[in-house]
């Protein structure tokens, strides 16, 4: 576990408000590459994706035991966020929530396709982040992960403006980060801010 914890800025990423980190493939390769590596540790950790395909496997990195139903909630949020259902415009998506233990690959599975063996749960969450500072960097997280509300600097939902229109609209004497920093922390598709 150490080995994703050191690399963790190459993946989507966010820390939840109890401080464990979350990350997730940004690819179908990032997705095998990451499941493959959490299966090497031998260590079962919380594992996510949407009920749809179009997601990153976010994974807890955190034993089962010290996870709380709020870190859960923002996990999920996250996975959802990150998926074909933010790009595609939706307001909610589903998200399965599995250990790591019960997943499986087969030879005959398409690159970043997964199965799970065993029971899943099944969590409906509502697609909205905002935009904080988390470990020095530009972060969408989901609302519940930030302490304060000072700490959040704007909220945002699917929507149908271009990420770099989105960033042109803003008031930049208010942020003090760049366009790629912007565009590096949102989710692929259109976006709203409410």
């Amino acid at each position: 576990m150490q080995s994703l914890i050191k690399d963790f800025k190459k993946y989507k990423w966010f820390v939840t408000s109890n401080g464990k980190l979350v990350i997730g493939g940004k690819s179908a390769a990032q997705n095998d590459a990451l499941l493959n590596k959490v299966k090497s540790e031998r260590v079962t950790l919380i594992v996510m994706h949407t009920t749809s395909p179009g997601s990153p496997f976010t994974v807890i990195l955190s034993p089962l035991s010290k996870i709380s139903d709020k870190e859960m909630e923002e996990c999920a949020i996250f996975t959802g966020c990150f998926s074909q259902a933010w790009k595609s415009g939706k307001r909610s998506t589903e998200v399965d929530i599995f250990r790591s233990d019960q997943l499986y690959k087969s030879n005959k599975m398409k690159e970043g396709m997964w199965g799970v063996n065993g029971k899943i749960e099944r969590k409906k969450v509502i697609l909205k982040l905002v935009l904080t500072i988390q470990k020095d960097i530009l972060r969408a997280v989901p609302e519940l992960s930030i302490k304060t509300k000072k700490d959040s600097m704007l909220i945002i939902i699917p929507g149908k403006t271009d990420k770099n229109d989105l960033f042109d609209e803003l008031d930049k004497t208010m942020y003090n980060f760049t366009k790629e920093e912007f565009l590096s922390a949102l989710p692929a598709g259109g976006s709203k801010i409410i």
